[in-house]
């Protein structure tokens, strides 16, 4: 896979500006847990996070399985089987232009991504 020049972010979900959070609910209509890699932090510890891309950064987006749960459960736009609802779809398509599904490298190193958020709990849930 070619490095892409477009800067590298790892951020916590709650950090994330409403527009970047549509666009992923636009590209993981079916949650994110099933989505999740994992990889070794600085510290060697294995953490999990989304990958999304946008036009113009590369984000690993630091959540563990539970918190990649709880996100889809407490938002309304997702039903209760935990998939992102038809009329919700299609408002945020109009809003939003849907990039094709990336391909992503789950051996990406961390050390490529800029750290955005200090505090994280490393541990998996």
């Amino acid at each position: 896979m070619e490095k892409s020049n477009k800067p590298r972010v790892l951020v916590d979900y709650a950090k994330l500006d409403s527009n970047v959070k549509l666009a992923i609910k636009l590209n993981y209509p079916e949650g994110f847990e099933s989505n999740l890699i994992r990889f070794p932090n600085k510290d060697g510890n294995t953490v999990s996070a989304l990958p999304f891309e946008t036009e113009d950064t590369y984000f690993l987006i630091r959540m563990t399985v539970m918190q990649a749960q709880e996100i889809i459960d407490e938002d309304d736009d997702y039903d209760d089987e935990g998939f992102l609802k038809e009329e919700i779809k299609e408002e945020y398509e109009e809003d939003f232009e849907v990039d094709e599904e990336i391909d992503i490298d789950e051996d990406e190193d961390e050390k490529d991504f800029e750290e955005v958020e200090e505090d994280y709990d490393d541990e998996e849930e």
